[in-house]
């Protein structure tokens, strides 16, 4: 971000970072704790995520006023705006990833008569997904193109992850149809898990056009790299 000469616009922008990442800390505490609900079989604390899921949303609405209060009075333009626009973007991703890391909880909260059982593959997804979100959130506070970028190509081995927890969920609900219902509930939590996942891809590539300016939500990798260097021009 820009330094200004007037005080209280650096404070504002400084302030609204600082929600962001307030906000980006209470959704990895989310997907924490509701994977900590389903290995430990913890209802309280399933509940306790579905409950604390009205303050990310509270969250998300407190930085869309800032934002457009900040559009209105200050005019914003170059790196500034791109740093506001990249804000409300974000904060969306956020906020959706609150909702799924609740849907797991309520998973576990709806299954309470039947836990998951062989949740190896799964943990090894969540762990990288929690990886994801936390490098995500730390390039957007450090504005660090190479480690968004790094997070962006992250996404692809999170996918090949869910797709050997659904062989190896796929294989126990072959051998025991008996599991069928509690498999069919683990494809739904490895999706959320998936999805929360691309959201954290999403933060970062807007992570890039905010400090660069370009859009690379829709190019390849190495497009991507080369447009971040200059040695792709953005009208190629």
């Amino acid at each position: 971000m820009t330094q200004h000469t007037f005080k209280r616009y650096d404070d504002e922008l400084n302030e609204l970072k600082e929600r962001v990442l307030a906000m980006g800390g209470l959704v990895e505490r989310a997907i924490r704790r509701s994977m900590k609900a389903l290995n430990e079989f913890d209802i309280e604390r399933a509940r306790k995520v579905v409950s604390r899921d009205k303050a990310i949303n509270a969250l998300e609405v407190e930085i869309d006023e800032m934002t457009r209060a900040m559009l209105a009075l200050r005019q914003p333009a170059a790196g500034d705006l791109r740093f506001i626009i990249s804000t409300i973007k974000i904060v969306t991703d956020l906020e959706r990833s609150g909702d799924l890391a609740e849907s797991i909880a309520e998973a576990v909260l709806q299954n309470q008569d039947n836990p998951l059982t062989h949740l190896d593959s799964m943990n090894s997804l969540s762990d990288a997904v929690c990886l994801q979100v936390s490098a995500a959130l730390d390039a957007f506070a450090r504005g660090d193109v190479e480690a968004a970028l790094a997070c962006v190509e992250g996404a692809k081995k999170i996918h090949k992850l869910f797709k050997a927890m659904q062989r190896e969920n796929l294989s126990y609900m072959i051998e025991d149809p008996r599991k069928i219902t509690v498999g069919m509930t683990a494809f739904s939590i490895g999706r959320s898990l998936v999805r929360i996942g691309d959201h954290a891809a999403n933060v970062s590539e807007m992570v890039i056009y905010m400090v660069k300016g370009h859009d690379i939500r829709h190019v390849d990798h190495e497009t991507a790299a080369a447009l971040i260097s200059g040695k792709l021009p953005d009208n190629d």
